[in-house]
């Protein structure tokens, strides 16, 4: 049996670091663009380089397995140079790949990313193979065995797993955790109903939240457990049905709503070498602590979680610096200042 099987996508990742790369900044009155330049026609120098794999299945099946769960994952590979790289890094990682994929239709999935001296990244992605996971993929028998399944972003003709596969684990008792991509935030809340109604837990980001809902997305200039648009969004999400809504906000926090009692807390303090990775680490730790303690410990839960998040964004890597559960403790520990705020609602 399973604690957790993830199910998305796997890609190998090149890091890369250019420091004499620009910001630009583009404001309207009604937002702001920035965007990462690179003098055109130039040949310019790196000043780090970095390989690793990424994907949010592969990123969150190590960050499980490593807080100690048998950790399965469900992605699909190609044959070429970079699918031995992905599977000898599960491997290593003690993830279970006797359900991965693989196909000749299409090469493994592969990404660069350019990383600003500030520490965020633009991504240049070949989704490649993660987009071809079909219903005739799918070993039940293994999923049937599962206490959780992980969703992470399903790119492509693999979407069309989602809906089958969030009924089958209602029907067979097994809790799901959904943390959408784009394509699944572009079907809408009313196509994504029966999806959200089965979801213990549901992780987004504020940029999707908004799209998702169709609430404009108008942040306060400091964040605030009484944000009101944010309010809006979680309150709306949380009314299609999962158990605890959680909506990050990258350097501003996250925030989490369970029905009853909305909570937030600001990051815990990380010197940024690169943000990839952080959310894949923040969400599934969430996910991970609940399995481990229970649904009413959102507050330990939104702590754990973002001190793994903050020590994967001290890293030039999406799977480095993961912590265990102990690790996590003993840092907390270090840190007592660290606090969530909580709010009946």
């Amino acid at each position: 049996m399973f604690d957790v099987i993830t199910i998305g996508g796997a890609t190998t990742d090149t890091f890369v670091q250019v420091d004499k790369a620009k910001i630009i900044n583009i404001e309207t009155p009604t937002s702001k663009d920035s965007y990462l330049c690179f003098d055109y026609g130039a040949k310019i120098e790196m000043d780090k380089l970095a390989y690793d794999i990424g994907g949010g299945a592969a990123n969150t099946a190590v960050n499980f397995s490593n807080l100690g769960f048998k950790t399965g994952i469900v992605v699909k590979i190609g044959y070429d140079l970079n699918s031995q790289a992905v599977l000898q890094q599960l491997n290593e990682r003690n993830v279970d790949t006797s359900m991965l994929l693989r196909t000749k239709e299409d090469k493994t999935g592969f990404s660069v990313i350019l990383t600003s001296y500030e520490g965020d990244r633009t991504v240049v992605m070949h989704r490649g193979a993660n987009s071809l996971i079909t219903l005739d993929d799918i070993d039940w028998e293994k999923i049937r065995q599962a206490k959780w399944i992980y969703f992470a972003s399903l790119s492509g003709a693999s979407n069309q797993i989602l809906d089958k596969m969030a009924l089958f684990a209602e029907e067979n008792g097994i809790n799901m955790a959904f943390n959408p991509g784009s394509t699944q935030i572009k079907r809408g809340l009313e196509d994504l109903r029966k999806i959200l109604e089965t979801a213990e837990i549901l992780i987004m980001n504020r940029t999707e939240a908004s799209e998702v809902t169709g609430i404009p997305n108008n942040p306060p200039d400091e964040p605030s457990i009484d944000d009101p648009n944010l309010n809006e969004m979680i309150t709306k999400l949380k009314s299609y049905g999962p158990k605890i809504v959680v909506i990050t906000e990258g350097k501003k926090g996250v925030y989490a709503y369970d029905g009853k009692t909305m909570y937030y807390t600001r990051p815990f303090p990380a010197k940024v070498a690169s943000t990839l990775g952080a959310g894949d680490a923040f969400a599934s730790t969430f996910v991970g602590t609940i399995m481990k303690y229970g649904f009413n410990e959102i507050e330990k839960s939104l702590k754990y979680a973002s001190v793994n998040s903050a020590s994967v964004v001290g890293t030039f890597g999406a799977q480095q610096g993961l912590k265990n559960f102990d690790e996590i403790e003993e840092t907390l520990n270090k840190n007592p200042d660290f606090q969530v705020q909580k709010r009946l609602k």
